[in-house]
């Protein structure tokens, strides 16, 4: 009788996984990353299959390659709407929505290391000054809810041509997204072309850029680039791409108060992870490309970095003029670099 029962309940215990797994909430959002890029694969491989086992089943998160359902540009309308139900995306790509998406988006020059802006953003008052910008942004004003922000990397720059002053980008034809990095290679005589990273290579090949504003060192080099563009500039001197993890509020409030928290957390895990991986990813290759021979990995002087900064900061100020969600969003991010003893 003990093992029919036992039987019974091994059943019923596995018709329950079953029920489960099919129904299992899908969380479909869009990245900013092409399929097959390192970013993507590390979150559609190794961390998305986590926020399921962290569940039992209940929640799974599908995450798109960018451009798979709206343009990237369109994509925090997806979510307002709830045609996607979030968004882990380049912040910065909303510029043209409101100056405060490129002040917080990225604050070219302005943060050492990504551990700093992931601090800011997490703790620090960088989610809650994001969720602000939405809620104070017309078009998705009360349907946006904020889980997060935070960068994974400083990005390398991508060159065709030797560049190893802040005067040797004069005339440089580089593929920028809209906002802080845009205005800035403006001010050093660039000459600035606003594309999505799912175009970069094709433009570099076809000569419509020089230069590209584009990724981790490892994603360059997962996407061909340094086939092209042998000049590579690494530490990077410009971007540190702040990507948002967004939801449809209307979905966020319907969830328990047990899966918000698993989504945080999953989220948090996700980009320190990430962060943590894509240093060690460079480094090696940078390492490897050294070695090789057939590119040159070009690091700039302390001196010409520090020229960079300072006309950096000058567009900072130029964009907080713009908007009084600008101005608070640079006060924000400066108050915290003076706690931290960075300013």
């Amino acid at each position: 009788m003990k093992m029919k029962i036992t039987g019974i309940l091994s059943v019923a215990v596995a018709a329950s996984i079953m029920v489960s797994n099919v129904n299992a909430k899908t969380i479909k959002v869009q990245a900013s990353s092409k399929s097959g890029d390192w970013a993507h694969k590390f979150m559609t491989e190794q961390y998305a299959p986590k926020l399921k086992a962290m569940t039992g089943g209940a929640l799974d998160i599908k995450v798109l390659p960018t451009g798979a359902v709206v343009p990237y540009k369109e994509s925090i309308d997806a979510v307002a709407s709830g045609i996607l139900n979030g968004d882990l995306n380049a912040i910065s790509y909303f510029s043209g929505r409101d100056p405060a998406f490129a002040v917080i988006g990225d604050l070219i020059a302005g943060w050492d290391t990504p551990e700093q802006l992931q601090a800011y953003c997490m703790t620090g008052g960088g989610r809650e000054m994001l969720q602000k910008i939405y809620d104070g942004t017309k078009a998705t004003a009360g349907k946006i809810h904020v889980i997060g922000c935070s960068p994974y990397s400083k990005e390398a720059l991508v060159s065709k041509n030797k560049i190893t002053t802040v005067a040797g980008l004069k005339g440089v034809k580089i593929r920028s997204p809209e906002g802080l990095a845009a205005e800035v290679f403006r001010l050093v005589g660039a000459a600035p072309s606003a594309l999505p990273f799912s175009e970069v290579y094709t433009s570099l090949e076809k000569g419509i850029v020089d230069a590209a504003d584009a990724s981790a060192y490892i994603n360059n080099t997962n996407s061909g680039m340094h086939k092209i563009a042998k000049f590579p500039i690494y530490p990077g001197i410009h971007s540190m791409a702040n990507l948002q993890f967004i939801m449809n509020k209307k979905l966020w409030n319907k969830m328990s108060k047990d899966h918000q928290t698993a989504l945080e957390v999953w989220y948090i895990a996700a980009y320190t992870e990430m962060r943590r991986a894509a240093d060690v990813e460079d480094r090696e290759q940078v390492a490897k490309d050294k070695a090789g021979g057939k590119i040159t990995v070009v690091d700039w002087a302390q001196e010409e970095r520090d020229k960079f900064r300072k006309i950096s900061v000058g567009a900072w100020e130029n964009f907080a003029k713009k908007s009084p969600l600008a101005r608070e969003a640079l006060n924000s991010q400066l108050a915290f670099m003076k706690k931290m003893g960075m300013l």
